[in-house]
């Protein structure tokens, strides 16, 4: 198993579980800076290690008048304040390969949303920028399909590549999570995450929107760390999920988040 080292003393593939969270997108500057701020003190009070993520734009919205972020100038320049006032690695996700290079100028960790796995262009130029690339397995997709996404990415020379899980399509407009994924991702030899809040995802299940489970994402958490097969885990946060602009039916309150990562963290150290 690789080690992945992001920065700011987070690596993937040691003991301890790496904590990928924030807000679905960038809502406003303050909303990222307040949320951010109570995430990297909640990771220092508990010890863990921690990711900062936010999209600047959702370029897969359900409904072309869904809100999608500040877009990528401004976007970048709040995620870079954020990167620079809290001392902490940032996250965020890349829809066509000309973000790539900008983006990894100011995010430590690019993402490949799972639409967009197979987007050969998209991983190959996110894995030339040389910086942490995390993968999201399409819905679509087995888990060992997602050998053919690393080899694309190992051709630009990068190893420094995450695999992220969200769940599997299962009929319509609902997912399940089959937790031999994790097993069989990590096979390939590189670290995996579970995103457990994309997880609980009713893909167009609000016809203009996405809905969702949000209240079996912390299960989903406890079950994937309980494997011993993640590195780290993904989630979703909101001050009050219920007015979030993206995803508000899957974001763990973040009142509830400390709860959540205490648990996960005695559950890693069980099993791990």
């Amino acid at each position: 198993m690789k080690d992945v080292l992001v920065d700011k003393g987070v690596s993937f593939g040691r003991k301890d579980l790496v904590f990928i969270a924030g807000p679905c997108v960038i809502e406003s500057r303050e909303m990222a800076l307040d949320l951010a701020k109570r995430l990297t003190a909640l990771s220092k009070k508990l010890k863990v290690p921690y990711i900062f993520k936010a999209s600047f734009d959702k370029a897969n919205r359900t409904s072309v008048d869904s809100f999608r972020g500040p877009g990528l100038e401004k976007g970048l320049e709040i995620l870079a304040e954020i990167r620079a006032t809290f001392d902490v690695p940032v996250l965020t996700d890349i829809h066509e390969p000309w973000q790539a290079k900008p983006v990894a100028e100011v995010c430590d960790v690019l993402q490949i949303p799972a639409f967009l796995a197979r987007q050969t262009d998209l991983v190959v130029a996110a894995g030339e920028t040389g910086a942490v690339i995390n993968v999201k397995k399409g819905q679509f997709m087995a888990p060992e399909d997602m050998a053919q996404v690393v080899k694309k990415i190992e051709s630009t020379g990068n190893r420094r590549i995450v695999l992220c899980d969200r769940g599997t399509s299962f009929g319509y407009r609902n997912l399940v999570v089959d937790m031999r994924s994790l097993p069989i991702m990590r096979e390939l030899g590189y670290p995996v995450v579970m995103d457990v809040t994309h997880a609980v995802q009713r893909p167009g299940g609000l016809g203009t929107g996405s809905g969702g489970d949000g209240k079996y994402a912390p299960l989903i958490a406890r079950a994937a760390v309980a494997t011993g097969s993640v590195d780290g885990v993904f989630m979703e946060t909101h001050v009050n999920p219920a007015v979030a602009k993206s995803d508000a039916a899957n974001a763990i309150k973040f009142a509830e988040v400390e709860k959540l990562w205490k648990t996960l963290v005695q559950i890693n150290g069980i099993v791990r």
